[in-house]
């Protein structure tokens, strides 16, 4: 299974979901561009010595990534704020990709329409959303119970 992050903002979600990426066996993929140098203090802070033990790939941009996704036949699950169906609906695949945007701003509607299934995480009304780092690990728990 694959975490991709699309355009990620913040150096320390990403080194903590780098980390989860690393104990869970799951592969991690960079969309650039990133909103800090990959290799920020912070970002290897959160990271600590897992960021040896897990595989990323950085793409140049999103249509890298698409070329690369369909060339290796994985399909993209696209965890959004704006889906009408949430992740334990799901039937979870090992050939899928689990797709976070941005903190900041999520993903552009070019990026929503390229998603196979569009994902969210069920919370409570008048409530934005949850941590990224805290969803990665909620849905990759979720689709690794169904896969394994």
């Amino acid at each position: 299974m694959h975490i991709a992050l699309y355009e990620p903002d913040i150096p320390q979600n990403t080194g903590t979901i780098l980390r989860t990426c690393a104990c869970l066996g799951l592969q991690a993929h960079i969309i650039e561009p990133a909103g800090f140098p990959v290799s920020d203090r912070a970002f290897r802070r959160a990271g600590m010595d897992y960021l040896d033990q897990v595989s990323i790939t950085r793409h140049d941009s999103f249509a890298a990534f698409e070329d690369w996704r369909r060339g290796a036949g994985l399909s993209v699950v696209l965890l959004t704020t704006a889906a009408e169906t949430a992740y334990l609906d799901h039937a979870f695949r090992t050939d899928q990709i689990l797709l976070f945007g941005r903190e900041s701003a999520g993903v552009p509607e070019p990026v929503h329409q390229a998603a196979d299934y569009r994902l969210r995480i069920p919370i409570r009304d008048g409530l934005r959303s949850l941590n990224i780092a805290v969803a990665v690990a909620m849905v990759a728990g979720e689709a690794l119970r169904q896969t394994r």
